[in-house]
């Protein structure tokens, strides 16, 4: 049976599969080199060398030297690499003597390096703080080994050969063959795309690989599909990489659907170049003509290239994008993908589910109570409600948990010492009731049946008062729903119990045994709200967010809820009436209604598809078994590290912390980030295209060039300098108060109207140079290109701080200490180049000391003038970022 694959391709043995489904019971431990006790340690360690961890590919095992590399790959990247090379062309290789000159090669070279650094540097920081956290969530599953007890392990410590017991709310760890079962019922939506549960049992499956889907064997079941309910014991046969799910993974490792967010750079970075694509021939052919020097002509137009290429807009998205990350890994947040940061920005609507959210997540067992409403001073209600819970092998809720801590509390857990199991019949979604049958010292055995009022009651034809049996009359069945109602107005939940005594059936006990019940009575369980919600779904409210709650719970709980949190309880609807409903007719409701109760997971599903339909972005949080196809359909996912395991892989945010004030931090830093994103793009596709009528100007007009080709690329590579600061700015608090979604149309209105005022400040400093400081001659271009430097450099300096903020900059709204710092540093630095050294090397002159007054004057006018056109461009458009 085990032989090591040593191809390094990852091809599904389908034959195996088929092999093993077609095995006995009474020859399966000899066929799988097994023993109904599980392996020996020796085993395993054995297997484990053999055929490794039980982990299929994940895109964060990527090299180090990979995500380096991969840091340079964008189109401006390739860009710059294209100028690199012709420059080291002309400026090295096909120089005279002692001309070379390697200043434009290093410079732009220096860009491409420092770019993706830094790119590097901000992912690889973000990875490592989330792989910290996510050490902290793990996968397990319960295992049988010999010479220890069923244990759990972390499910990368399976082998083949593995006995793994699972029951509800578990996900496969491994393909498995079943060799137990108990009504399993398992999701294979995963794998199949099919939403309905399939039933898989022990028996062996004789069909043949010629007339099946390998994923329609009902004795396999396979990692990544989970279990919905019931229980089972399966032997290993398949792990990791060599899974079914495994080689699906290792194919599609590193591919991501583009989100509307990944289209919208895409199109401004290939905008922009198309503009600088335009410019390189029109400034070359128009300065090749008019100052002859065609060579010369060329190395302008190359360097006019480079400053009109964005080569920090990948450094700026990831780094705004990483910082926001980590900046949530802080608050215990673990962002799976970088890209999910922006989806919480723009996230209009959040649903969520009601327990463990908006309440503690901590059930107490209230009070329990006879048929007939009275006090349970005996106790008999207690106990019968303990042996359901304790008896049972399924997931066990946090109801069952409160039973159980309730009796250790009072003492009473020798009770159960006089019973023996029998039976089970598991939990499901559609009975939303469990049961075990158990039997006492003297042969008495018995079917407890707890769970959800009204189903409850569809199965009890009697009750239990002061010790009879009497039949459950329409009136009877009408004061049980009414006790519910009472303890459900008081924001309590309710579970009714009830028995019937067996006295010849002793095996296969089955959904169709829960009939003719007698009800002896009912727990009520109390979740608190937690002191938090109630603000943090009014600091949504007042951050754009509307909050609206998808429960399985029944009306009246749901609304009790949504009272104590401020939610219109008014507009509410229960799955029955959804499910009677059209899309056409639930489209207005879903987006007006607040409170979902009684929902099946199929439903939570249509809700968010139909809000998503109608221009939303909408979250979902959820962390249990029925969440999990409501956690993929929505925009963004977020579970809980407490949560089920199929929920966990389900979701796009796993929280550490399981409070709404995380999640309104969350949307706050992915408008942030958003915001920060925004500002460096249209300040840099305002002021390129700006710049492109301030080149086309000059070339055309002035008999020299207006900047050396070498001085274009440290202007440009100064600015760069100065924007890396941009993913540590701040946002105005009124920018964080809606959800942010890109609008590309908004990009082409903002470039039209705000970048042709910094050409005209450009071609005044050209008049200014020109008539009133006379630098007309070739033998005066080093001053004029000098001073078209500086006001070039410091205004592209500035324009971040008039456009960060629709506000008026520095007094009704300051950036960041950092941003404001650089902004100092390099305008130091640019004013100071032309008297140093190193400036009369790279051609500029010093430039005296009555320019600077002009230099402020331009500014200033260029300010107001940009502040002007903003007031202009808010009051028609009645939108800045």
């Amino acid at each position: 049976m085990w032989r090591k694959k040593m191809t390094s391709r990852y091809v599904f043995d389908t034959g195996r599969a088929f092999e093993a489904a077609k095995q006995p019971l009474e020859n399966i431990y000899l066929y799988f080199k097994t023993t109904p006790n599980g392996l020996d340690s020796d085993e395993v360690k054995d297997r484990n060398r053999q055929y490794g961890l039980n982990d299929i590919a994940h895109e964060h095992h990527k090299n180090p030297i990979i995500l380096f590399l991969s840091s340079f790959v964008n189109p401006f990247t390739g860009i710059l690499v294209g100028l690199t090379i012709v420059s080291f062309i002309l400026d090295v290789l096909l120089a005279a003597p002692g001309k070379k000159n390697w200043t434009s090669v290093i410079i732009i070279s220096g860009i491409i390096i420092i770019s993706a650094i830094l790119r590097f540097w901000q992912e690889t920081k973000a990875r490592l703080a989330t792989n910290g956290l996510m050490k902290m969530v793990t996968n397990t599953c319960s295992v049988l080994r010999s010479g220890e007890k069923e244990k759990e392990i972390d499910i990368c410590e399976l082998v083949p050969g593995d006995l793994v017991r699972v029951a509800a709310g578990d996900m496969i760890p491994a393909d498995m063959r079943i060799i137990e079962s108990k009504d399993l019922f398992v999701g294979q939506s995963s794998l199949t795309g099919e939403s309905e549960p399939v039933e898989k049992v022990s028996v062996p499956d004789e069909t043949d690989s010629q007339s099946m889907n390998v994923l329609d064997l009902r004795n396999i079941c396979f990692m990544g599909s989970n279990v919905i309910s019931g229980t089972a014991i399966g032997i290993v046969f398949e792990t990791g990489n060599h899974s079914y799910m495994g080689t699906i993974a290792k194919t599609i490792t590193g591919t991501r659907v583009a989100t509307a967010f990944d289209k919208g750079i895409s199109k401004v970075s290939y905008l922009l170049i198309r503009f600088m694509l335009f410019m390189i021939p029109f400034v070359f052919i128009i300065n090749g003509f008019t100052k002859g020097d065609w060579l010369q002509a060329f190395l302008f137009a190359v360097s006019v290239a480079v400053g009109l290429t964005p080569a920090m807009l990948p450094m700026i998205v990831t780094g705004n994008l990483a910082k926001g990350a980590i900046a949530m890994s802080k608050k215990k947040t673990i962002v799976k993908d970088l890209n999910a940061i922006q989806n919480f920005g723009a996230m209009h609507i959040l649903c969520t589910d009601k327990t463990g959210t908006l309440t503690c997540d901590h059930i107490v067992l209230e009070r329990y109570l006879k048929a007939d409403g009275q006090d349970d001073g005996d106790k008999r209600v207690l106990r019968h409600a303990y042996y359901n819970s304790y008896f049972q092998t399924g997931l066990k809720n946090l109801m069952d948990q409160a039973i159980l801590s309730h009796v250790k509390e009072l003492g009473m857990e020798n009770v159960k010492d006089e019973y023996t199991k029998v039976d089970e019949i598991p939990f499901d979604f559609q009975r939303r009731r469990m049961s075990v049958v158990i039997e006492n010292r003297k042969g008495k055995r018995q079917i407890i049946t707890k769970g959800a009022v009204e189903e409850m009651l569809s199965i009890c034809s009697y009750e239990e008062i002061k010790g009879k049996i009497l039949p459950l009359e329409l009136d009877r069945k009408e004061k049980a729903e009414k006790i519910s109602w009472t303890l459900n107005q008081e924001g309590m939940r309710v579970l009714a119990v009830a028995q019937r005594s067996f006295f010849t059936k002793d095996h296969d006990f089955a959904v169709e045994d829960e009939n003719k019940m007698v009800l002896i009575g009912f727990l009520a369980f109390l979740d608190p709200l937690k002191p938090s919600a109630t603000a943090a779904i009014k600091q949504l409210h007042e951050n754009g967010v509307e909050v609206k709650i998808l429960s399985g719970d029944n009306d009246v709980i749901v609304k009790n809820i949504g009272r104590q949190v401020g939610l219109d309880t008014r507009l509410s609807i229960t799955g029955m009436e959804i499910e009677q409903m059209e899309d056409r007719e639930l489209k207005p409701i879903v987006k007006e209604y607040k409170l979902f109760s009684k929902l099946t997971p199929l439903q939570k599903t249509r809700i968010i598809s139909l809000l998503q339909n109608q221009g939303n972005t909408v979250g979902f949080l959820g962390d249990g078994i029925n969440d999990a196809s409501a956690l993929r359909q929505a925009d963004i996912g977020i579970s809980v590290d407490s949560a089920v395991d199929i929920a966990k892989e389900s979701a796009d945010i796993i929280l550490l912390k399981k409070d709404l004030l995380v999640l309104e931090s969350g949307v706050l830093e992915g408008r942030k980030t958003f915001g920060n994103i925004i500002k460096y793009i249209k300040m840099t596709a305002s002021s390129n295209f700006g710049n492109m009528f301030s080149v086309m100007a000059a070339s055309a007009f002035l008999p020299f060039l207006p900047m050396l080709p070498v001085q274009v690329l440290i202007q440009n590579f100064l600015y760069d300098i100065s924007q890396t600061a941009i993913p540590f700015d701040r946002m105005d608090s009124e920018y964080l108060r809606k959800p942010r979604i890109w609008d590309a149309s908004d990009l082409s209105r903002f470039m039209i109207c705000i970048g042709p005022i910094s050409s005209i400040f450009d071609i005044t400093t050209f008049l200014v140079l020109w008539y009133i400081f006379g630098y007309q001659s070739q033998g005066q271009q080093n001053l004029f290109q000098s001073g078209w430097f500086i006001e070039g450099l410091l205004s592209q300096t500035l324009i971040v701080h008039m456009i960060r903020t629709p506000k008026i900059p520095f007094l009704q709204s300051r950036a960041t200490w950092p941003v404001i710092l650089l902004t100092i540093i390099i305008m130091a630095v640019g004013i100071g180049i032309p008297y140093t050294s190193i400036g009369h090397s790279l051609g500029f002159a010093p430039m005296p000391m009555n320019y600077f007054p002009w230099l402020f004057g331009i500014l200033l006018a260029y300010c107001m003038a940009i502040q002007f056109a903003k007031k202009l461009y808010i009051q028609h458009l009645h939108r800045w970022l």
